[in-house]
């Protein structure tokens, strides 16, 4: 009788996201801001190193003083920690990976804080059959999953496509749609079901707002994802409006915007929260549909400007957050993404630049 024995494979996954600092101090915010100027802002904006250094200071020195006169603590890097451990335990159930199936392991890294992306990475080449990477932010961009996309090339070379895979296009999804619809829905008050017969009722819908135009005027360089971010709200609000438990009158988007760059886009929140009360909305609700966590953009900038809003009733929808539905619907993805990476590899080889 001949034994015969099955290889298992080990896959590993990782949660990116940009991170914030979880403890406030200038000697903490000072190299993440370094680390945001050198990654993202010089795509789109050229910056003599001495600069990036004034800027970083400045940059970190201003988030310090508002973040403590506003006793104001980032979830960013914590809920995305939870996110991984959700995601690891879903992926678990499944039959791939129960019992004497292949291995998997789930991680979360950053962009701008530790444990970096990069080292993450480093970590898990050598050791895994297959890598999944995940950016935490359902529309792609060159600033969303662009870094993830660069430091994967960096890492493994052109010739990667047999060993890592970079999530994109989760906006797509028309689970996660349903998911946003339920979680919505199921943390607006009840009292806003009635009252919405005798007043007006709005929905504002952040998102990170992207270049319009450079600095020239032109049509910026890098893909900004533009279309994609309008593209997912014109779905949101035409599922909203539609869904049977819809408490709202109209829907709006609301870009967060920075402020460098060139002509950011024009749809802001605190236009949607005029525009809103120049309509005669009295009651407005927020949604992040444009995060899977809440952060400082979210739960605070974005929050504090519905706050200071005219309407007379006022309310904040978190984001997914750790929902154990999605890190379900999360874990079935990256499932589906494995199979695919199993084909890549099958194709492309095991890739040559793994060491």
């Amino acid at each position: 009788m001949v034994a015969c024995t099955v290889s298992k494979r080990r896959y590993s996954v990782v949660l990116v996201t940009y991170g914030e600092v979880e403890k406030l101090s200038v000697r903490e915010l000072w190299p993440s801001s370094r680390k945001i100027l050198f990654v993202i802002t010089r795509k789109i904006v050229k910056l003599p190193r001495l600069l990036i250094y004034m800027i970083a200071d400045y940059r970190s020195a201003r988030h310090y003083l508002d973040w403590k006169l506003h006793r104001y603590r980032s979830r960013l890097v914590e809920i995305n920690r939870s996110q991984a451990l959700g995601v690891e335990a879903a992926l678990r159930r499944d039959p791939r990976f129960g019992g004497q199936g292949d291995q998997i392991d789930v991680a979360d890294a950053y962009y701008f804080v530790p444990p970096y992306l990069e080292e993450v990475l480093d970590r898990f080449r050598g050791r895994s059959d297959g890598i999944v990477v995940v950016p935490m932010i359902p529309v792609e961009s060159a600033f969303s999953c662009g870094p993830a996309c660069q430091m994967v090339i960096d890492h493994f070379g052109e010739n990667h496509l047999g060993l890592v895979r970079v999530v994109r296009g989760l906006w797509k999804d028309e689970e996660l749609h349903r998911l946003y619809l339920d979680h919505l829905f199921a943390s607006i008050p009840a009292a806003w079901s009635g009252a919405g017969r005798t007043e007006k009722q709005g929905l504002v819908l952040v998102i990170h707002g992207t270049i319009v135009k450079n600095r020239k005027g032109e049509k910026p360089s890098v893909f900004t994802g533009l279309d994609e971010t309008m593209a997912f709200f014109r779905l949101m609000k035409e599922k909203i409006m539609a869904d049977p438990r819809n408490v709202f009158q109209d829907v709006k988007i609301g870009c967060l915007n920075h402020s460098r760059g060139g002509e950011w886009t024009t749809e802001t929140v605190e236009l949607a929260l005029d525009e809103f009360a120049r309509e005669g909305f009295s009651s407005v609700a927020m949604f992040p549909f444009g995060y899977f966590a809440d952060n400082s953009e979210t739960d605070y900038e974005a929050k504090k400007l519905l706050d200071r809003s005219s309407a007379s009733r006022k309310h904040y929808v978190p984001c997914v957050n750790d929902s154990p539905a999605f890190a379900g619907w999360l874990a079935s993805r990256i499932v589906d993404e494995i199979e695919v990476l199993d084909v890549q590899r099958e194709v492309f080889g095991d890739g040559a630049s793994r060491k």
